[in-house]
């Protein structure tokens, strides 16, 4: 999947607050690997985040190897 990194910044930042901690509880992953997914650079993570950011307009273009996070982010802004 390609996303704009802002459009994807954008998702992180409507998520209540907890929502990092609560997917990784979810999926058995540590949050930082959630975090990295969302643009953090939080280097001391456990897993890899499987995302490669190419530079350009609207924060450059973001190809996600996997959306199991993204998709739990969006199951969680959906409940809202």
């Amino acid at each position: 999947m390609v996303i704009t990194f802002n459009e994807l910044r954008r998702i992180k930042d409507k998520l209540p607050s907890g929502s990092s901690q609560r997917i990784a509880d979810e999926l058995g992953i540590d949050v930082d690997t959630v975090r990295n997914y969302f643009g953090g650079k939080h280097y001391d993570a456990k897993g890899n985040v499987g995302i490669h950011v190419e530079q350009g307009p609207d924060g450059g273009v973001v190809t996600l190897d996997d959306t199991t996070i993204l998709d739990a982010a969006m199951r969680i802004l959906n409940q809202q």
